[in-house]
């Protein structure tokens, strides 16, 4: 299993630690040894909202290869869904087998087609740009089999513990919630 870590400009750091906390563990505690995944964006330098810098691994690189991507939110979506060289590259990841995102990040599966007919979720206050998109339900997390959206930052912990169990099972996903010491 090959995954993608989407980081842009503008990125909420909570939206993208949060899901890659409890995913990774599934390969340091044992679970999928072979799990591998990149940081991967369209510029060199990925800054957030507070001025947290992260150096993705992968820059402007197909994200076919991958077998999941994973699309954190933050203010920087609100720009990039009308960008479209950056639409362009995150279409790259159209074949994945499972897109999940966290917060607006839905928006930029949007944008990019992937939402045309289904249902997802995203922050309250997001809604209504998502609305253009798909069919909104208010849940903490939506999944609509290759597509799973996880609703506000503090989802993403839910989103990472939810992809741990449907990857490897709800035995290992609970072992990796207690490690984290998350309660449910």
């Amino acid at each position: 299993m090959n995954i993608a870590f989407i980081l842009f400009n503008g990125v909420t750091a909570l939206d993208f630690v949060g899901v890659y906390d409890a995913v990774t563990r599934l390969k340091t505690m044992k679970f999928i040894p072979d799990l591998k995944w990149d940081l991967c964006a369209f510029t060199e330098e990925i800054v957030d909202g507070t001025g947290l810098i992260f150096t993705p691994a992968r820059v402007k690189e197909s994200l076919e290869p991958y077998d999941m991507v994973i699309v954190p939110g933050g203010f920087g979506t609100r720009t990039l869904v009308n960008d479209a060289s950056f639409i362009d590259w995150l279409k790259t990841a159209e074949n994945s087998k499972i897109k999940a995102s966290v917060c607006t990040g839905s928006l930029l599966f949007g944008a990019a087609g992937f939402l045309e007919g289904k249902s997802a979720t995203t922050h309250p206050n997001a809604f209504r740009e998502l609305e253009t998109y798909c069919t909104v339900l208010d849940q903490r997390i939506v999944d609509e089999g290759d597509l799973i959206t996880a609703r506000g930052v503090s989802s993403s912990i839910d989103l990472g513990l939810y992809l741990c169990e449907k990857l490897a099972g709800f035995d290992a996903k609970e072992q990796i919630r207690k490690q984290m010491d998350y309660q449910t």
